[in-house]
């Protein structure tokens, strides 16, 4: 394998992160007991946990960091029913009353945003917008979608009239979606909520939740971890994937008139926030961008449309893309009944943790909801049955990388500022020098599986292509489902 070359370490950071001062809450300390538990302080589980607390539920949060501080502040925060070309998808795959279930329930997650927002008096930047799908080579899967947006109900329309810089062939424009400032949103809705802060969960035995700081016993569990860390059952691993994108924030931009989505690959995905103009894309399974130059492309398209703009931040996400592209969300698996899950919102995860917490407070309350769509028993060979072998693909791929191919570069290969696979003693160790050549060795098998992991250029990580388990170059837990550290080679 060759060695990649990319910058020294720097901060990555979201412009949600700037500015926004969230309390702090104390970490658990010693044994409690609830009605509920969720398991993820990100925007799911705290809308979770405030919809129950609503309804007159005891309810705590876990949160092993900070909330908010996963995948929530790292998102583009668009609030849309309008999800790619998804509802032709959508028909295909479900027919047309599942198609509608689907649209029904993001159309209520919009409306809930702005109810809560107003109810809660919470300035978290929310204002309706237009969401576009647009293209520039074609129109003929844009009027596809036309039509089966319109046989859910769904008012859209085919337009030619954006304010891009660039010519494109059409645009399926939606009406009434909206966007947010998602950590302001976040910091309104958890005042008055339960929650523990710097709590890892360990392990669910029963009613009882294991923490590394006391034992919570609850009647019902939810796991709004993002990537569930239960592998069985459930079986999550198995019928899911992970994948990276990329966003940079220019000022001296262009001022568009809504949110922007381009159905061709490399086309980026466009929205203002304030003055601020965000360029969004680079999508790729995770573990998978040993080449790197996801930034750099990006800063390449910025350079073309928008010539004046400036760049003044740039951060990453992570989505868990479920094997029939719907997500994830009721009973964790048919033998679990007090155990719930929400995962598999793909590139959309501002509604769908809305939705989430709408369908999850439901079904504790006891009350029927109308999206069995989401339902994570669902299986449709038809559907699913090739994605699934192509998940076991990768696992066994990844696997066997681990096992039988040792790489040629030595320690001596690797130049300051640089990270890759070498062989050293006779064992495959992952190497990251920094820009001072201090040397930084881990293992080069995730903590989760036993896959291979690949060395991130554009993020200085070890990423796992199997499942999307990340490590920082110290071998520290990025990104779940792994949630032990690299053991450090010496």
């Amino acid at each position: 394998m060759g060695i990649m070359v990319f910058r020294e370490v720097i901060e990555l950071e979201s412009i949600w992160v700037k500015g926004i001062d969230i309390p702090r809450r104390e970490s658990l300390q010693g044994d409690i007991n609830t009605d509920v538990v969720v398991i993820g302080g990100g925007l799911a589980g705290i809308l979770t946990a405030y919809h129950l607390k609503r309804n007159g539920i005891d309810c705590i949060v876990l949160e092993a960091s900070r909330i908010g501080s996963g995948q929530t502040k790292n998102t583009t925060a668009k609030i849309t029913i309008q999800h790619e070309l998804k509802y032709s998808q959508l028909i295909e795959n479900f027919g047309e009353e599942k198609a509608l279930q689907y649209a029904n329930a993001n159309r209520r997650a919009i409306d809930e945003y702005f109810e809560i927002a107003e109810r809660e008096s919470i300035d978290c930047m929310l204002e309706k917008k237009s969401a576009y799908l647009y293209s520039r080579k074609e129109s003929d899967r844009l009027e596809q979608e036309l039509l089966a947006a319109k046989k859910l109900g769904i008012s859209a329309e085919i337009t030619n009239k954006t304010a891009f810089p660039f010519v494109i062939r059409g645009a399926l424009k939606f009406d009434n979606q909206a966007q947010f400032h998602p950590l302001m949103f976040l910091k309104g809705i958890s005042q008055g909520i339960n929650i523990y802060e710097n709590t890892m969960v360990l392990s669910i035995e029963d009613d009882k939740v294991i923490t590394d700081n006391g034992t919570v016993t609850a009647e019902r569990v939810v796991v709004a971890t993002h990537y569930p860390f239960i592998n069985v059952p459930g079986y999550y691993f198995m019928r899911m994937h992970q994948e990276r994108s990329y966003v940079i924030a220019l000022e001296n931009a262009a001022e568009l008139d809504g949110v922007y989505y381009g159905i061709e690959e490399g086309e980026p995905s466009l929205r203002n926030s304030g003055s601020l103009l965000l360029v969004g894309g680079g999508a790729h399974r995770t573990g998978e961008n040993s080449a790197g130059g996801k930034y750099e492309n990006l800063r390449k398209t910025a350079q073309k449309f928008f010539p004046a703009g400036r760049e003044v931040a740039n951060w990453s996400a992570q989505d868990c893309m479920t094997i029939d592209s719907v997500p994830y969300i009721g009973q964790f698996s048919s033998s679990t009944p007090n155990l719930f899950v929400a995962t598999g919102f793909g590139k959309w995860g501002m509604t769908t943790s809305m939705v989430s917490a709408i369908v999850i407070t439901d079904l504790l309350l006891g009350k029927p909801h109308p999206y069995e769509i989401f339902s994570p028993q669902r299986f449709k060979p038809s559907v699913s049955a090739k994605s699934l072998m192509d998940e076991t693909a990768h696992a066994v791929k990844g696997l066997s990388s681990g096992i039988f191919n040792i790489p040629d570069a030595k320690l001596s290969d690797i130049p300051n500022g640089h990270g890759g696979l070498i062989e050293h003693d006779g064992e495959k160790v992952g190497v990251y020098k920094d820009g001072n050549g201090e040397v930084f060795t881990v293992s080069t098998r995730c903590t989760h599986l036993g896959c291979q992991l690949e060395w991130n250029p554009d993020e200085l990580s070890w990423d796992c292509p199997c499942h999307g388990s990340r490590f920082d170059y110290r071998g520290d837990v990025i990104d779940n489902p792994a949630m032990k550290c690299l053991h450090e080679k010496k």
